[in-house]
């Protein structure tokens, strides 16, 4: 469908569309029409390249759908789960690179996370692969699919036996709605937070799993601001599952960057320091 007939579709009149920058996966536009300012996603054509990237634009459809209603997600405006969404614009920019409030945004970004995550889903996993009874069966379907998901594409990555911490994922007892990409690229603030955006990779999981992109190749326990906000206590069994779910992103973002053709080698360096140091506690 091209992008006319999913305006039209979508019942907007007059409208006019500016691509937008910072999209990894799917291609991004800003909506100017006569019914107001949006925001379209449309997914691209052929195989996805990792194994969780297929059915993305349903996944955020849901994720908007759901976490709209408790935090500053983008409001669904239409789609079809399938290759087009369109969403509310939000105001702000990201915070990426800004000078801004940052302890100010910080706290306000905890309360939004928790609000999110106190929704609880059907299952455990990504909701487009099926999901599973317990989250440490998800787990690790999820870490085993990136592994052979580096082996496809020739990428050799350190791993860990993640069966010796078993008890730890155990603990989790409630599916979480997890957003897993909430670094400064994806949080908009104006004088405040106001907006978190981009909930393509969402899944239901373990609340812990946020703080990883949260704190990007950083410490989230050095965060106090959020930690506060969020009231969340760090224990060790949830800093081993944090350190797992570390070596989890830092995979794939490894493992992503042959079917995205990237060769910025200093950038894969700065991964595989993050992906070693999180093995080095799993070890």
């Amino acid at each position: 469908m091209t992008l006319e007939r999913i305006l039209e579709t979508a019942g907007l009149s007059g409208a006019t569309t500016t691509p937008l920058g910072g999209g990894t996966y799917n291609s991004v536009f800003r909506v100017s029409s006569r019914e107001g300012e949006f925001v379209l996603k449309i997914a691209p054509e052929g195989p996805p390249g990792l194994t969780y990237e297929r059915q993305l634009i349903s996944t955020e459809a849901m994720f908007c759908r759901l976490a709209s209603k408790v935090a500053p997600v983008p409001e669904i405006v239409h789609t079809d789960d399938a290759t087009a969404l369109l969403a509310t614009f939000l105001p702000g920019e990201p915070v990426f690179g800004r000078d801004v409030d940052r302890p100010l945004i910080r706290r306000q970004l905890g309360e939004a996370v928790r609000a999110v995550h106190e929704i609880t889903g059907p299952g455990y996993g990504y909701p487009q692969l099926g999901l599973h009874g317990t989250w440490t069966e998800a787990f690790q379907h999820m870490y085993a699919a990136v592994l052979a998901d580096a082996e496809r594409f020739g990428v050799r990555l350190p791993t860990t036996d993640l069966s010796r911490h078993a008890k730890a994922f155990d603990e989790v007892r409630r599916p979480a709605l997890v957003h897993f990409d909430l670094w400064d690229g994806n949080v908009l603030a104006d004088t405040g937070l106001s907006g978190l955006v981009d909930g393509e990779r969402a899944f239901w999981g373990d609340p812990v799993a946020e703080f990883v992109s949260l704190a990007l190749f950083g410490t989230i326990e050095d965060d106090r601001d959020l930690l506060a906000a969020y009231g969340f206590e760090f224990t060790d069994s949830a800093r081993v599952r944090l350190a797992a779910y570390q070596a989890y992103l830092y995979s794939i973002m490894l493992t992503e960057r042959v079917p995205r053709g990237s060769s910025d080698e200093a950038f894969e360096r700065v991964i595989m320091d993050a992906l070693t140091r999180a093995l080095g506690v799993l070890a």
